[in-house]
């Protein structure tokens, strides 16, 4: 199906019918809305108790039906200036304004490598904050991120959530998106993401709640190959587990449960083609390997688990009192260097008696049997006030590491938020001093009818910089005097930021491995050079070859997790 024409948002005759609603509801609920959202606000000042993610209900469930816009107004879309960055707001109207009423977060980018002018955002479309009903909303640009174009949403009046895009080497975009069912579908563009066709009907790609997916990139027998993971709230049957597609995300494979249950976190593969799944288990986290995924004809097995200590836990509610604070982010290096299948793990954690979150990471330099011991990125000082949140990086194709993280430090009030960015060019030895990259927000306000700025923020890196999607508040509803959640696009870059880290002594390893059959070495990292230019490539796309899906016996059945906020 595609859904390139599905314009409901820039499209007249909607606006139309969506005023003669408004004519007959707007005033009474617009006073509702302002109540509701007044008292959202107000309770969320206060901090909500934090939570563990495991150990409560799903994040996420149907709970209002469609929702229409009852307001028509429109604002210019926001530009939001700080230093040498700029930030472009993503979910506008037809016309590149500013959306009065609707709420956008938890975003995912993608970016052409064959021309990284081109990208798409996914994201979580909140069409009114009186409602939770949410659905598959994206935009695109052509430009390099300075205009976006907002067509619509993947599916009309279909509830979807945990938005996840990739692209693969020849710039092909793919969007996996989780229904009410906790089954998911997958859709692929062909364009830079200004048109999606659905791969299978809604479901069949079964999976499950904060479902993560990565493709193998690589020139071995798993080319092509799809992968994915979710937690133990699915579709299909108790656990976490893995889904393999081998027809490009078309069809998926029987699940299979993943040994120790990593979840909240998501996939990479080293260019050996062999799959790492990193996320946190009911207590530690855990870095699991799949050496064999990559062969079509075998059932995937686990044959490396390593427990890993992230220097605190995953943690819920406090600054973002419905959703996560921050996930595990698990990338691999390969730039082909002396980097090359490092494999990095990086997570806003709750240290040992804190509530409030650091942004910490690990590497592994022998292909996931030992990780160093956590290194704090942000860096200033400890203060048991201050939130550093929703941490993610990305991995350059020259090695460097690029980090962003919503941080409280600049705030009198603790809560009030900003982007802040740091690199590292030694594979995460040292980082460079961190900078801010947005202007403040508060995250409280523009829920929603969901107390939560969605789970997430993502970016993607080049040789020169990294492309960064995240919400932020800062346009104002003058309907009810709070600011809204909208999508925005920051470009970030180690230029605007002074000179580079120091290398110091890389820390000891500290882990706790399974022992594993013949893992794969990596050489000891070396500083890796920044480029200075933005490369350009204009290749041709050229089509992958399907391989035959092969049916995986049912997996054993596990108990349920406990329900989760």
């Amino acid at each position: 199906m595609n859904v390139n024409m599905k314009r409901r948002r820039g499209d007249t005759a909607n606006r139309r019918i969506s005023f003669a609603r408004s004519a007959r509801f707007g005033a009474g609920r617009c006073c509702a809305a302002f109540l509701l959202l007044s008292t959202i606000c107000a309770s969320a000042q206060t901090l909500a108790p934090t939570w563990k993610p495991r150990l409560n209900k799903p994040l996420e469930k149907y709970d209002n039906p469609p929702s229409y816009i009852y307001r028509l107004e429109s604002s210019p879309r926001m530009i939001s200036p700080y230093g040498v960055f700029t930030s472009y707001q993503v979910n506008v109207d037809a016309d590149g304004n500013n959306i009065v009423g609707d709420a956008a977060n938890e975003c995912s980018i993608s970016v052409d490598p064959t021309n990284p002018s081109k990208m798409a955002i996914g994201w979580r479309q909140f069409n009114s904050v009186l409602s939770n009903f949410r659905q598959g909303g994206w935009g695109y640009t052509t430009d390099g991120g300075i205009h976006w174009t907002f067509p619509g949403v993947l599916e009309d009046n279909v509830f979807r959530s945990d938005p996840v895009t990739s692209s693969d080497e020849t710039g092909t975009f793919f969007y996996l998106s989780l229904l009410q069912t906790f089954c998911e579908n997958m859709y692929r563009s062909t364009n830079g993401g200004q048109s999606w066709t659905e791969l299978q009907a809604n479901g069949l790609a079964e999976g499950g709640d904060k479902q993560w997916f990565t493709i193998d990139k690589t020139g071995g027998p798993g080319h092509g190959f799809q992968y994915q993971s979710s937690d133990g709230i699915n579709c299909s049957g108790g656990g976490v587990q893995f889904q393999r597609s081998t027809d490009g995300g078309v069809t998926w494979q029987a699940p299979i449960i993943i040994p120790n249950e990593p979840t909240d976190g998501t996939l990479d593969v080293d260019t050996n083609g062999n799959l790492f799944i990193g996320g946190e288990g009911f207590s530690p986290f855990y870095c699991v390997r799949s050496s064999n995924a990559q062969f079509g004809g075998q059932t995937p097995t686990f044959d490396q688990n390593t427990q890993i200590d992230m220097g605190g836990e995953l943690s819920g509610g406090g600054i973002n009192p419905a959703g996560l604070d921050g996930m595990l982010f698990l990338a691999i290096d390969h730039s082909g260097g002396p980097t090359n299948n490092n494999i990095y793990m990086l997570a806003s954690v709750a240290p040992p008696g804190r509530s409030t979150t650091d942004v910490m990471f690990v590497r592994s330099t022998d292909g996931g049997l030992t990780f160093s011991t956590p290194h704090k990125i942000n860096d200033d000082p400890v203060n048991p006030s201050k939130w550093h949140w929703f941490g993610t990086f990305s991995v350059a194709p020259n090695g460097r590491l690029d980090a962003v993280w919503y941080d409280t430090r600049n705030a009198v009030n603790n809560t009030d938020s900003q982007l802040f960015y740091s690199f590292s060019t030694d594979a995460g030895v040292t980082w460079s001093p961190n900078v801010a990259v947005s202007n403040q927000f508060t995250p409280f306000e523009g829920y929603p009818n969901q107390s939560k700025i969605g789970d997430y923020i993502t970016m993607v890196s080049d040789e020169t910089g990294g492309n960064v999607a995240y919400s932020a508040t800062f346009n104002l509803n003058p309907n009810n005097g709070q600011h809204e959640e909208d999508v925005y696009y920051v470009r970030v870059f180690p230029s605007g930021q002074g000179p580079s880290p120091t290398p110091t002594p890389t820390a000891s390893p500290s882990a706790t491995p399974t022992p594993t059959p013949t893992p794969t070495p990596t050489a000891t990292p070396t500083p890796s050079p920044t480029a200075t230019v933005s490369p350009t490539p204009t290749a041709t796309p050229t089509p992958r070859p399907t391989p035959t899906p092969r049916t995986i016996p049912t997996p054993r059945a596990r108990p349920t997790p406990r329900p989760r906020p």
